[in-house]
C-alpha cells in the first residue's frame, strides 16, 4: 500500500441479525460459501499509520481479531441503532495499547444516544473496572480532518428518519438507507469506489434494493461499486451473476486499496 493510498476492509456486509439468521435454514443461511456468513455492517479504513473504524457492530470484538486490526484512532458512526453501536466497549484494547483518548464522531442524534446507552464510559467518577476512554465529537455537514484525511458526512434518509454516510478521498461508504437527497448525490461524483446499502430485490421501508442500488451507480458512475447490509435473500454468487462487472457484493474480509487518500 503506497503512502498516498487507503486500504478498506470490510468487517462485516450484512444486516441487523446477520447471515446467518439465527433458526434459519434457508439456502443462503446453510451455504458453504464464506461470503454467504454475514457480519454486522463496518469498515475500517487504514492509511499510513492510522486506522480508522466506521462504526462499533455487536460482532467488533470478532471482527477486529479474524481482520487482524491494529490501530483505531477515531470512530465515525453513520447512526445510533443497536447493529451499529454496541460494539462499542471492546475499543478499550486499542486505548491500552495506544494510549490516550479515542475520538468519536457522530450526529447529534447519535452521540446523545450513545452516551445514554454507555453511561458508565462518560461518568466522570472513580472507577476500579476498565471502560473506554472517549472523547466524543458532533459534527454537521463539514468536513472532518482526521490526520489528514477529510471525512465527508453525506445526510442520508433510512425511512423516516436521518443517517450519514462519508465521502473520503475518492471513496464513500453509504449503508442503511432508503434513499439518497439530490443534495447528498452532488457530494457523490468522481468516486472511485462507492459503497451502497443495497439489502435485497423486495422492497423494504428503510433500506435500499439492489435495483434502486443499481440505478444510483448509473446515476453516480463511480469506477467500483459494492453493495453491503445484505440479508439472507441474496445468495453471493447468484446475485453477483446479475449484476455489471463494476458492481460486486461486498463480504466480510474483502479488502480494497483506493489511490488518493487525501
Amino acid at each position: 500500500m503506497s503512502a498516498e493510498s487507503l486500504k478498506i476492509t470490510v468487517l462485516g456486509s450484512g444486516t441487523s441479525v446477520g447471515v446467518p439468521m439465527i433458526g434459519c435454514h434457508c439456502a443462503v443461511c446453510s451455504s458453504q460459501d464464506p461470503r454467504d456468513q454475514r457480519l454486522r455492517p463496518s469498515v475500517h479504513i487504514r492509511y499510513g499509520d492510522r486506522g480508522v473504524l466506521i462504526d462499533t457492530t455487536p460482532d467488533f470484538r470478532y471482527q477486529a481479531l479474524r481482520s487482524q486490526i491494529e490501530r483505531v484512532d477515531a470512530i465515525l458512526f453513520t447512526h445510533s441503532h443497536a447493529d451499529h453501536v454496541m460494539g462499542l466497549d471492546d475499543v478499550r484494547p486499542f486505548n491500552y495499547q495506544q494510549g490516550g483518548v479515542i475520538p468519536v464522531h457522530g450526529s447529534e442524534e447519535t452521540i446523545s444516544a450513545i452516551r445514554r446507552s454507555f453511561p458508565y464510559i462518560f461518568d466522570e467518577q472513580f472507577t476500579e473496572s476498565s471502560r473506554p476512554r472517549l472523547v466524543t465529537h458532533v459534527f454537521d455537514s463539514a468536513p472532518i480532518d482526521l490526520f489528514g484525511v477529510e471525512f465527508r458526512p453525506i445526510r442520508l434518509r433510512h425511512g423516516k428518519g436521518t443517517v450519514y454516510g462519508f465521502r473520503f478521498g475518492r471513496a464513500a461508504y453509504l449503508t442503511d438507507h432508503s434513499d439518497i437527497p439530490e443534495e447528498s448525490m452532488e457530494l457523490l461524483c468522481g468516486l472511485d469506489v462507492l459503497f451502497l446499502d443495497a439489502l435485497r430485490h423486495r422492497p423494504h421501508p428503510t433500506h435500499s434494493t439492489v435495483e434502486r442500488s443499481l440505478e444510483s451507480v448509473q446515476k453516480l458512475g463511480p469506477r467500483r461499486a459494492f453493495f453491503t447490509h445484505i440479508c439472507h435473500d441474496l445468495g453471493h454468487a447468484r446475485t453477483e451473476e446479475s449484476l455489471p462487472p463494476h458492481v460486486r457484493l461486498a463480504y466480510d474480509g474483502l479488502e480494497i486499496e483506493v489511490e488518493g487518500a487525501a
